[in-house]
């Protein structure tokens, strides 16, 4: 774990969240949620209505509020920003967008190195600057309660995926393609992704954001020799370019059992963990001093209160036998068709069994 993560603004000196960053004790296992900004919450549907996706991340007032409403309904530990993986590169590139049921479409797909070179000059407060007054908007809020605001990337390769295929695959038949024959190609291109997140992340962490996630959906697509070297050197080219920022920097994959240790390796201080791998597995993968998060099903907040907080104490109770800190967290993102009252039965359920 770094040894260079700054003490929290006074206002956070409580954050039972960055304590579990940190490796410390806190004063109860903190809690949040995986895509708990929008989706599932009523509120969030009705401010969403008559609006399209960009237009919601791109409004600072309208992404802040979102931001916000899971924090106001179930009492998590820490907000993640409501935005996109792809938000950087479209405000760069333009020609992306996020379509209904269908997520990133890129008009013109990223395939040689002469599309690497739409990706140079980034500048967050020239082409996502309404990201960093939305942040500015969450953490005067978020302040005075003492809960801090994680910022968010898309990881390179992830990203990558998308501006490769167009948009979503099951095959990535395009990736494997280029990562194989064009490799010049596919480290230029995860390079420039890598300073893109990066400068996003700092940007985030300059306007108020207390910690940083970086999201790597589709890492579990590659085996753990390929992912180590096709993949993992630029998100490690990403932590390294925030280590001066003494913020926690947590890293999460799907399906991505096989690559925890390297996560860690890459620079991760915390470590994200799915639910198809037990808490006191990926500690043997990790390590004893890495703060892990996770790792709840997220189909099992589905099944109603009383299922959902069984399967909530045997994730703690996994923790407890993996050792070290932990973050409670679902193994995925929160599912549109959840409940939001078993959601706030969780946190409180987690905050009331853990307390110290």
């Amino acid at each position: 774990m770094s040894t260079l993560i700054k003490p929290p603004r006074a206002a956070l000196a409580r954050s039972a969240y960055l304590a579990a960053c940190r490796g410390e004790t806190p004063q109860h296992t903190p809690v949040w949620f995986q895509r708990q900004a929008g989706r599932s919450l009523p509120e969030y549907r009705a401010l969403r209505e008559g609006k399209t996706f960009d237009e919601m991340t791109s409004d600072p007032a309208l992404a802040a509020e979102v931001t916000m409403q899971p924090v106001r309904r179930h009492g998590v530990d820490a907000a993640i920003f409501f935005s996109d993986i792809i938000t950087s590169v479209a405000g760069l590139c333009g020609g992306i967008s996020i379509e209904p049921n269908r997520g990133p479409v890129i008009d013109t797909p990223f395939r040689t190195m002469a599309d690497v070179e739409r990706l140079r000059g980034f500048d967050p407060k020239v082409h996502i600057p309404f990201v960093l007054e939305a942040v500015q908007r969450c953490v005067r809020e978020l302040d005075p309660m003492g809960v801090p605001l994680i910022g968010f990337a898309g990881a390179p390769f992830t990203v990558a995926t998308y501006l490769i295929e167009g948009g979503k695959s099951k095959e990535f038949e395009n990736t494997k393609l280029l990562m194989r024959t064009e490799p010049e190609t596919w480290f230029a291109l995860l390079d420039a992704l890598a300073e893109i997140a990066a400068a996003t992340l700092r940007a985030q962490v300059g306007a108020g954001a207390s910690a940083v996630q970086l999201f790597d959906s589709w890492a579990g697509i590659l085996s753990k020799a390929t992912y180590q070297d096709f993949a993992m050197s630029s998100s490690a080219k990403v932590f390294a370019g925030l280590q001066d920022l003494g913020v926690p920097q947590a890293h999460f994959g799907v399906g991505t059992g096989e690559l925890l240790g390297l996560f860690r390796e890459a620079g991760a201080d915390v470590v994200g963990v799915d639910f198809r791998v037990a808490l006191a597995d990926a500690r043997e993968r990790v390590g004893p001093l890495v703060p892990l998060q996770g790792n709840l099903d997220p189909a099992l907040t589905l099944c109603g209160v009383d299922v959902a907080i069984a399967a909530t104490d045997a994730v703690l109770v996994d923790a407890q036998r993996a050792g070290g800190s932990h973050i409670f967290n679902l193994g995925h993102g929160v599912l549109p068709q959840t409940n939001p009252t078993v959601l706030t039965a969780i946190v409180d359920h987690v905050h009331e069994r853990t307390a110290h």
